[in-house]
């Protein structure tokens, strides 16, 4: 048992001893392996708080595949081809950075670069990857969203006028190869919409709306084709460009009448609604009656209203019942001192009258041609030609021609006063003209209609008489009578009692 028990210890010794020699060789390490310890824990803390970091940062750009890090500097003609994609990232992370329009040095460096970004874009070697649409956006974040100085123009016009030169935005030389990139991306046929709707959100939409009130005309254009773009590869992003155009006009018309970008908006508007399905949603016609429409009332109306005339026409066009609505706007906002958009009116209102239907015309026709009279005897000769020359359409002489026993007792009076009293002899000769052509249509009835004139202006000049004679009589029993200064009085003499 001895003997058993002793050649037992001294295995259990020579483990212990394995155990404690392995305890004392590992001694001399045992503060660096604790170290090593501490520091994985401080890894895994730090780690923990760098992905709270990365969280908190993906909501603003997450990027999902960590590129690897090239020289930016580096030309892509100088890496190999499996690295010309990490350097493609790498330049426009270095791009990001805005630098001072005085340091011509790196403003040239950073030219220089984004030529070459767009260049390889351009090319279709560039792969629009998480990372690399994280890095376009944030680029384009930095170099083009900003807040334009106070307006140096009058307040009293609305943005620029056809009279005022385009003012030039001196970093457009750099902001212009910026623009370039975006619309390279935004039209790249890989770029997958579903991932890059993250970073193009409603926030950088709203963004690029805002940089619409650019004084640069290129700008604006550059800006057009990027929003146009974006409304026709995102869908998910399209209620909300329109409703965020609607805000803006709504600003424009209700508030400040100061925009530059109307123009353009319209414009794309314009392009939109010609996609809208049919029948047309209740909001589209009510973007018409709230948001087109009233862009009729600013002074600066002229800027935009070829673009406005466009939007409406197609909106008509979708739907012919439209055109009744669109003339009851027009006779809303019909302007009464200002001779130039009463030209613009008249217009629109011809190429509205040219798709209008017979029924939606016959809704409309009374007030509509009151305000034609009016035209017709406008002391603006331009305003008058117009007017007259809206009976040259077929179409409209057709609607007036079906509905004459409404029209004609209208236009006949406003006839006769320019044969009377219109000073100019163009508008008069165009006058006869008219004249005539309703005599063709129904000389019964424009006879009728001007002996009804004739009478009623006699009952007009009788009533203008009595006035003028009541008036008379009335400012002779106002007048006060003159007093006279010689007055006499009958004085009685004083008797006096004498005492007897």
């Amino acid at each position: 048992m001895l003997k058993q028990i002793l050649s037992k210890l001294p295995r259990k010794l020579q483990k212990s001893e394995t155990v404690d020699s392995a305890t004392n060789d590992s001694g001399n390490n045992s503060s660096r392996l604790g170290h090593v310890f501490q520091c994985t824990n401080v890894g895994s803390a730090f780690s923990s708080k760098l992905n709270v970091v990365k969280r908190v940062s993906s909501a603003v750009f997450p990027a999902s595949i960590a590129a690897e890090a090239v020289d930016p500097h580096l030309s892509f003609k100088d890496v190999p081809n499996p690295q010309k994609q990490n350097l493609f990232v790498s330049k426009l992370n270095y791009c990001c950075e805005v630098f001072d329009l005085n340091d011509m040095e790196k403003q040239d460096l950073k030219r220089q670069m984004l030529i070459d970004i767009v260049d390889f874009v351009t090319s279709g070697s560039a792969k629009f990857n998480e990372t690399a649409i994280s890095a376009v956006c944030k680029l384009c974040a930095a170099n083009l969203f900003r807040v334009f100085p106070p307006k140096s123009r009058s307040t009293s016009s609305g943005g620029e006028t056809e009279d005022e030169e385009p003012i030039f935005d001196p970093a457009w030389s750099h902001m212009q190869n910026v623009y370039d990139l975006l619309v390279q991306f935004v039209s790249n046929n890989s770029l997958d919409a579903k991932v890059a709707k993250k970073y193009l959100d409603h926030s950088f939409i709203s963004r690029l709306l805002d940089l619409f009130d650019s004084d640069d005309p290129r700008e604006r254009d550059c800006l057009k084709t990027i929003l146009h773009r974006v409304y026709g590869k995102f869908m998910i992003h399209r209620l909300f460009i329109r409703k965020a155009i609607s805000n803006v006009i709504y600003r424009f018309v209700f508030e400040t009448e100061r925009h530059n970008g109307i123009a353009e908006l319209l414009e794309i508007f314009g392009s939109v609604i010609t996609g809208f399905a049919l029948p047309l949603k209740e909001e589209h016609k009510t973007f018409l009656w709230r948001v087109l429409i009233p862009l009729h009332k600013p002074k600066s109306v002229g800027i935009y209203h070829q673009q406005l005339t466009y939007c409406i026409v197609q909106f008509i066009d979708k739907d012919p019942k439209l055109a009744s609505t669109v003339i009851r706007g027009l006779l809303r906002y019909w302007p009464l001192t200002n001779s130039q958009k009463e030209l613009m009116f008249l217009s629109e209102t011809e190429e509205i009258l040219e798709m209008i239907s017979m029924v939606e015309f016959q809704k409309i026709m009374v007030s509509l041609f009151r305000r034609i009279g009016y035209c017709l005897n406008s002391s603006h000769y331009q305003v008058a030609e117009k007017a007259h020359l809206l009976w040259n359409n077929e179409h409209i002489i057709n609607l007036v021609a079906h509905n004459r026993q409404a029209i004609i007792p209208i236009i006949i009076p406003a006839l006769e006063r320019n044969t009377q009293k219109h000073w100019s002899n163009a508008v008069l000769n165009l006058t006869l003209n008219v004249k005539k052509l309703v005599l063709e249509m129904d000389e019964e009835l424009v006879l009728a209609c001007e002996l009804d004139s004739k009478e009623e202006q006699s009952r007009s000049i009788a009533a203008s008489e009595k006035r003028r004679l009541t008036w008379e009589r009335l400012e002779n029993a106002a007048t006060p009578q003159p007093v006279s200064t010689n007055i006499s009085f009958l004085v009685e003499p004083a008797t006096c009692a004498v005492a007897g």
